[in-house]
C-alpha cells in the first residue's frame, strides 16, 4: 500500500484501541497483541465494517480499563491488514497507520470504545525548502552517527530515508524506529507542524547522540584499564563512570584513612611502618579496580594482623609447670627438665630474649608432638603445630614473592598471625621428612628460622620485612636424626626420647589410655576393669612398638567389644584378664621366641635395636662339608655382612690360639643365618655376637644360654661401643636373659636403665674378644687356650667385673 492518504476514505465515527507501551505513527506497520475483553470487541468491529480503528495510547501503561481521561487524544487511523486468534484466547493483528486523527468525541465506552475522528491534515512549507533540507540532512547524519555508536536499527532505515523527501514523514519515520517513550513518541504525533515535528525529533536525536557518545566514552576508559574479556570488571567500570557523571562520591578516601589508623595502631617496627605507610601511598594513588590493588591490600592486611608488638606472659611457677607436665606425660625427663631450665632462667633474667630450640627425636608414637602442646601449657603459650613432612618448597617455609599471582607468606609467618602472638610454642613436626627438588631445599630455609643468633630478623619474601623470631620457642620433632642434615642438626639442641619399656606402658595404659578410651567408646568404669596381667599380655602379645599407638588402639577394641556386649544385654562387669583379651581379640599377634634351655654348639643369643625398640636375635652358624667359604643369609645389610667378614677373619688368624684344626677351614663351608629372614637387619652391633657363633662352631664348644650380648668387633679382636644399650638391655630381660655383655666404652649408657630394672640385670663389660669368649662359651675352650692367654683373660675379667660391680 502507498503512503498517499489524501484520497483515504475514513468513516465518522471508528472503534477504538488504547495501547499500553507504543505510539503508532502513520506509515508503521507492526503487529499487536490484543488480549482485554473490550479490545478484543474493537477489533471485531472494525474487521465487520471498513477494517479501520483508531489507535490511541493511554498516559498510565499499568492501567488495565482505561477511561476518557486517561487516553490521549491525538492517535493514528490505522487499517486491520490481518488477524489471528491464539491459542489462549488473546488476537493477534497486523496493522499500517494511515494517517493521523484527534478524538472529538466518545460515542460509546461500554462494552468497547468507539470515538468520533477528525483528521489531521499537513500544510505544504514551499517556502522552507531550504530549510527542510538543512534539517532533513542534518536528521539523516545524526541517525548515521546513532547507528556507528552501536544503536540497533533496522539495516534498510538509512536507504529507506534517503527515499522520503518529507519532512514530517521523514520525521514520523524516524521517531517511530528509535523506541522513544510514550509521552516524548506523543508529543512529536501531536505537532501538526511537519517542521517543527521534524524539529522536534532532530532534538530528540542530538540528546540520544549525546548519550550515546557518553556511553562510548564510558567503554574506552573502562576498556583502557582492563584486561581483555573482564566482563565483570568492565561492568563495574561503568557504574563508577556513570556515579562520577552524577557527582556521586566513592568512599576510598574513608578506606585509605581507616587502613592508615590500623597500620599506626599495629605497633610496627620503624623500618616496617615506613614501608607500610609507602604501600599505602601507592594504593592511594592507584585505581581501586587495578590488579595490582588487590594484591597491595591483601600485603598491607598481613602487616596490619602480624604479632608485632603482641606477647603472652609467661608462667614462671616451676612448681605448677612441672604439675603440668606430669599430668600429661609420664617420665620424659631429660625435656622436662630442659624446660623448666629454660624457666628458671627467664626468672632470673626476665630480659632473656634467645629461647632454646630444641628437637625431641624418637620413635613415632612416644609423644613428642604432644609434648609440645604440653610444653605451651605449661608456660602459659600459644601452641601452633607446623606440620613439615612431606614438604619441598622452599617458598614454604620462606614465602612466595609477591610478584606471583596467589603469593602467600610461609608457613611461620602464617603460623604468628594465626596465633596472634610473637612468642608462641611452635612445632615443627617430622622435620626429617623434609624433601627438596628442583622448587629449592626447605631444610636450607630453615637454617635461618632456628639459628638464634639469626632469626631476630627474619626476612619472608612475600612480607620482605625483617620479623624477630627470637621469642618463639621452637620444637622440632624428629624419628631419624641422621635424615636431618648436618647443617640444622648443629642449630638444635637434640633430645633423645626412648621408647617405652613394657612397665612404662602399663603405668601410662592405667593412667591415661584405659580412661581416655572408656569415655570415647561410650561405657564406664562400672562395665570394664583392667588388671595388671590383661594389660601385659596385650602389650606383648598384641603389640610391637616403641610408643604407644597401636596399644591404644588394642584397648580400644576391647573396650567396643565390651560395649557391643553390653549393647546386646550382657550387663555383668568385665574384668579383662590375659584369658579375656585373648577371647576378645583372638589369638595374639606376637609371639615371642623361646629362650635357649641349654648351651648349643653354634647358636649365640644376640641383642639388637629397633623404631619399635630392643630385640633379641639368635644368631645360627652352621658348617658343611665343602671347600671353604662363608654364606650369609637373613636380609643382611652390607655393614652386617662386613662384621662378619672380620669375624670369620679373626677366628682363621687365631686359629691355633682357639685350638681350631688348620685344615677347618679348608674343609667346611660355613652358613650363617639371622632368623626373621623377611625383615632386613644391618648394622655393625652383631660383630662380637657373630664371632662367638663362629668360634663356637669352630671349636664344637656350646655358647652358655643364659647370656646376651651386643658390640661390635674388630679385626684385631677389639670390641668397640654400639648404640641402643637401654633397649638392648631391657629386651634382654623381658626374654629372660639377666647377664649381658656391652662393651667397655657403653658403661656410661647403663645409667638411662631405670633403676628397678637395671637391679635386676648383670652387665659384663669387655674390651676384647678374648674376654667375650672366656664369658660366653663353656669351661671346655679353656682347655684349648694357650695358658698365656689365659692368664691375660683372667686379669682382663677382674678388672671389669670391678667396674660392673661399681656400674650395678
Amino acid at each position: 500500500m502507498g503512503f498517499d492518504d489524501k484520497n483515504l476514505e475514513i468513516p465518522e465515527t471508528l472503534p477504538m484501541l488504547p495501547v499500553r507501551d507504543i505510539v503508532v505513527f502513520p506509515y508503521m506497520i507492526l503487529p499487536l497483541f490484543v488480549g482485554r475483553e473490550a479490545s478484543i470487541r474493537s477489533v471485531e468491529e472494525a474487521l465487520a465494517k471498513s477494517r479501520f480503528i483508531f489507535l490511541a495510547s493511554q498516559k498510565e501503561i499499568t492501567e488495565e480499563n482505561p477511561t476518557e481521561e486517561t487516553i490521549y487524544q491525538v492517535g493514528t487511523i490505522a487499517r486491520i491488514m490481518r488477524m489471528r486468534k491464539l491459542a489462549d484466547g488473546r488476537v493477534k493483528i497486523l496493522i499500517q497507520g494511515e494517517a493521523k486523527g484527534r478524538i472529538t468525541k466518545f460515542v460509546k465506552s461500554s462494552p468497547n470504545f468507539e470515538v468520533a475522528v477528525e483528521r489531521i491534515t499537513e500544510t505544504d512549507q514551499k517556502d522552507l525548502a531550504v530549510e527542510n533540507e538543512a534539517l532533513m540532512r542534518s536528521a539523516r547524519e545524526q541517525i548515521e552517527k546513532i547507528i556507528a555508536l552501536g544503536r540497533s536499527l533496522s539495516p534498510d532505515i538509512l536507504l529507506i530515508l534517503d527515499d522520503v523527501t518529507e519532512p514530517g514523514r521523514l520525521a514520523d519515520l524516524i521517531a517511530s524506529n528509535l523506541g522513544l517513550k510514550v509521552s516524548d513518541a506523543q508529543r512529536v504525533l501531536e505537532t501538526s507542524d511537519p517542521v517543527a515535528r521534524l524539529k522536534a525529533v532532530v532534538e530528540i536525536l542530538g540528546s540520544e547522540l549525546e548519550v550515546l557518545s557518553m556511553q562510548q566514552k564510558i567503554r574506552s576508559q573502562a576498556k583502557d584499564e582492563m584486561s581483555k574479556g573482564q566482563r565483570e570488571y568492565f561492568l563495574r567500570e561503568q557504574m563508577r563512570a556513570i556515579k562520577s557523571e552524577l557527582g556521586e562520591q566513592d568512599q576510598k578516601g574513608e578506606e585509605m584513612e581507616e587502613l592508615r589508623d590500623k597500620v599506626t595502631k599495629a605497633g610496627m617496627p620503624e623500618p616496617v611502618h615506613t614501608e607500610a605507610l609507602k604501600q599505602l601511598g601507592r594504593l592511594e594513588r592507584m585505581h581501586p579496580d587495578a590488579s595490582e590493588a588487590s594484591m597491595l591490600r591483601t600485603y598491607l592486611d598481613w602487616l596490619i594482623d602480624l604479632p608485632w608488638s603482641k606477647a603472652t606472659e609467661d608462667n614462671l611457677d616451676l612448681d605448677r609447670a612441672k604439675i603440668v607436665l606430669d599430668e600429661d606425660h609420664y617420665e620424659l625427663a631429660k625435656a622436662k627438665d630442659r624446660i623448666l631450665e629454660f624457666l628458671a632462667v627467664r626468672k632470673l633474667k626476665s630480659d632473656a630474649k634467645k629461647g632454646p630450640i630444641l628437637c625431641f627425636c624418637g620413635p613415632p608414637g612416644v609423644g613428642k608432638t604432644s609434648l609440645g602442646k604440653s610444653i605451651a601449657r605449661s608456660m602459659g603459650r600459644e601452641y601452633f603445630r607446623v606440620a613439615l613432612g612431606g614438604v619441598k618448597d622452599e617458598a614454604e617455609i620462606r614465602g612466595h614473592r609477591r610478584t606471583y599471582v596467589g603469593a602467600m607468606p610461609g608457613k611461620i609467618v602464617q603460623a604468628l598471625k594465626q596465633v596472634k602472638t610473637k612468642n608462641p610454642v611452635i612445632v615443627l613436626d617430622e622435620i626429617d621428612k623434609l624433601g627438596s627438588d628442583y622448587r629449592g631445599d626447605p631444610s636450607a630455609a630453615m637454617l635461618e628460622v632456628l639459628d638464634p643468633e639469626q632469626n631476630h630478623a627474619f626476612r619472608d619474601h612475600y612480607l620482605n620485612v625483617d620479623f624477630d623470631l627470637s621469642n618463639v620457642l621452637f620444637i622440632a620433632t624428629a624419628n631419624v636424626l641422621e635424615n636431618i642434615p648436618p647443617a640444622l642438626r648443629d642449630r638444635m639442641e637434640v633430645i633423645q626420647i626412648s621408647g617405652y619399656t613394657e612397665n612404662d606402658k602399663l603405668l601410662i595404659t592405667k593412667k591415661h589410655l584405659i580412661d581416655r578410651q572408656i569415655e570415647v567408646n561410650g561405657i564406664t568404669d562400672a562395665n570394664i576393669e583392667f588388671t595388671d596381667d590383661g594389660i601385659r599380655y596385650l602389650i606383648s602379645a598384641y603389640t610391637r612398638e616403641a610408643g604407644l599407638r597401636n596399644l591404644e588402639r588394642e584397648v580400644g577394641s576391647v573396650c567396643r567389644k565390651v560395649a557391643k556386649g553390653f549393647v546386646l544385654g550382657n550387663k555383668d562387669k568385665v574384668t579383662v584378664t590375659a584369658e579375656k583379651v585373648a577371647e576378645l581379640l583372638g589369638p595374639p599377634r606376637f609371639i615371642r621366641d623361646e629362650k635357649m634351655t641349654e648351651p648349643q654348639v653354634g647358636i649365640t643369643t644376640g641383642l639388637a635395636w629397633t623404631q619399635a625398640g630392643g630385640e633379641v636375635l639368635l644368631i645360627e652358624a652352621l658348617k658343611m662339608k665343602g671347600k671353604g667359604g662363608l654364606v650369609l643369609t637373613g636380609q643382611m645389610g652390607d655393614v652386617m655382612k662386613e662384621s662378619a667378614q672380620a669375624a670369620m677373619s679373626y677366628a682363621r688368624a687365631h686359629a691355633v690360639e682357639l685350638g681350631i684344626d688348620e685344615d677347618w677351614c679348608d674343609n667346611y663351608t660355613v652358613h650363617v643365618h639371622i632368623p626373621a629372614g623377611a625383615i632386613p637387619k644391618d648394622g655393625p652391633s652383631a660383630g662380637i655376637t657373630m664371632a662367638t657363633a663362629l668360634i663356637s662352631l669352630m671349636t664344637d664348644t656350646p655358647v652358655r644360654s643364659d647370656i646376651a650380648m651386643t658390640g661390635e668387633v674388630t679385626l684385631s679382636g677389639r670390641v668397640l661401643p654400639v648404640g641402643g644399650i637401654r633397649e638392648k638391655a631391657l629386651a634382654a630381660l623381658n626374654h629372660g636373659v639377666k647377664t649381658v655383655l656391652i662393651p667397655f666404652q657403653n658403661q656410661k649408657d647403663v645409667q638411662d636403665i631405670p633403676e628397678e630394672f637395671r637391679k635386676q640385670l648383670s652387665f659384663i663389660f669387655v674390651e676384647h674378644l678374648d674376654e667375650v669368649l672366656q664369658m660366653a662359651l663353656d669351661n671346655a675352650l679353656d682347655e684349648k687356650l694357650g695358658k698365656a692367654k689365659r692368664q691375660g683373660t683372667k686379669a682382663g675379667k677382674k678388672s671389669k667385673d670391678a667396674a660392673a660391680a661399681s656400674a650395678a
